[in-house]
């Protein structure tokens, strides 16, 4: 195994690796505090992240506002306070060792107003911001006037040709470094695009190494790419270290340092983690955000696999193609499908899904009643946490809807996220992912459920193990 040379990174002279952000408490000031002590990045996320009493128990992000625009502004307020409480923590506990940065997903609620916030009311605590899941223009403005360096989460160097034309080529002295994040290999939200075969993975250095000369054309030579994805042991990376055609290379870790002392997922998480085979990580589509996402596949997305495996085109008018009525709801509104989906129809509500719902795409969902009630309450409690939502409808631009029908095959994902990292639930909630998770089984390291400090995965990350 090569010896790993500390990098220039936020300011520090650290390690080249990094706490990989993930979204929703998942990482925090703890976790993010002992990688910058431990002389490597720590990163927490600024998505929703808890505040405390106190007492130090975690304040329960509860919203008593009657309408979504009032709820949103709670959440808005919540995430603020949460994010710059965890810079605090994450300061204190880096001791100086190492540079502490924030993830931001671009797609969540007022992303630009919740990171101006944070950084001025976390001043000096925060050393860098990564920020993915959209194209965030503003980043590099927002980062630079806070003197934070930031680091944009990209997928190909298209992507990151069109941040740098469009503005970040203004702000290059802080342009801390370039995320590439694989779409097929990382977990929660990828950048797949509609040209990209999600069952077909590409191989990473072609497409890091494009990256690279586009940024060698941008006169970027010298500022790191963050390979991101996919990386477990760094033996397996050795020919990608003090690599002339790549550049600086520093690798980030998302999967790994969700079992750890520190990591805030709960004991339940853990152990689902350490019993996962391989395949057992899936890309899907369900997400409300409208992008690919890998998670775990637990009951939570067996049922929304299944549920929209239970629809049926339909039109407005009988044609040739859709000749059988069928009345909607109380009212017996007529809408027309194909006789051939007629016995799958019989057969599902026979099975109990009599409950219609329709789609933003022409087709009509069979759900039960309980379902019908939990999608309808779900869509009703609505916070606004993303910029836009394809289960709610919601916009956060006025006014306040994307215009579109809400799509019962998606689901409420704050609500799945918070309750994920905040119970012992791990087959009726969300549970993002890496694809490498299964070797967590495989890995001697973990053997006899060992779970390391972070600290110790650090030490054995170094060795190349």
């Amino acid at each position: 195994m090569k010896n790993l040379n500390s990098v220039s990174i936020s300011g520090f002279d650290a390690l080249p690796l990094i706490e990989g952000g993930k979204g929703v408490a998942v990482t925090n000031g703890h976790s993010a505090g002992a990688w910058a002590a431990a002389g490597a990045v720590g990163t927490f996320s600024g998505v929703n992240a808890d505040s405390y009493d106190s007492n130090g128990n975690i304040i329960p992000q509860i919203y008593s506002g009657r309408t979504r625009i009032e709820r949103h502004e709670e959440l808005v307020d919540f995430a603020i306070k949460g994010a710059i409480e965890q810079a605090q923590i994450a300061y204190e506990k880096a001791s100086g060792h190492g540079p502490v940065h924030m993830n931001v997903l671009w797609e969540m609620a007022a992303a630009e107003r919740i990171l101006n916030n944070v950084l001025e009311g976390a001043r000096g605590l925060i050393n860098g911001i990564t920020c993915g899941a959209g194209m965030p223009y503003k980043v590099a403005e927002i980062a630079s006037q806070f003197d934070v360096y930031y680091y944009p989460i990209v997928s190909s160097a298209r992507a990151f040709r069109a941040l740098w034309k469009r503005a970040y080529h203004k702000f290059s002295d802080w342009l801390g470094g370039v995320v590439y994040e694989d779409p097929w290999r990382a977990g929660g939200h990828n950048g797949l695009s509609n040209s990209e075969d999600p069952d077909k993975p590409e191989d990473p250095f072609p497409r890091v190494f494009e990256l690279r000369q586009r940024m060698r054309e941008f006169g970027l030579e010298n500022v790191p790419i963050i390979m991101a994805g996919g990386v477990w042991f760094l033996r397996e990376w050795q020919d990608w270290i003090d690599n002339s055609e790549l550049g600086q290379i520093v690798f980030q870790f998302g999967t790994r340092p969700l079992l750890t002392l520190e990591s805030p997922i709960s004991d339940s998480w853990k152990q689902k983690l350490l019993r996962l085979s391989s395949g057992d990580v899936k890309l899907n589509k369900f997400s409300p955000t409208g992008m690919w996402s890998s998670a775990v596949n637990n009951s939570f997305i067996q049922n929304l696999i299944e549920r929209s495996e239970r629809q049926v085109g339909y039109s407005t008018e009988k044609n040739e193609k859709k000749d059988l009525e069928l009345s909607l709801g109380a009212r017996k509104k007529s809408i027309f499908i194909s006789s051939g989906d007629n016995q799958k129809i019989l057969d599902w509500k026979n099975q109990g899904y009599d409950k219609i719902f329709k789609t933003p795409d022409n087709s009509v969902l069979f759900v039960t009643e309980k379902e019908m009630k939990q999608i309808r309450e779900d869509q009703v409690n609505c916070m606004g946490c993303l910029s836009h939502c394809s289960f709610s409808n919601w916009s956060q631009e006025k006014p306040f809807t994307t215009g579109k029908k809400p799509d019962p095959r998606s689901f409420c994902i704050q609500k799945t996220l918070q309750s994920v990292i905040h119970t012992n639930e791990t087959e009726n909630d969300l549970m993002f992912a890496g694809h490498s998770a299964y070797r967590f089984s495989e890995d001697p390291y973990y053997s006899n459920g060992f779970i390391p400090s972070v600290k110790q995965l650090v030490d054995r990350i170094v060795t190349g193990d």
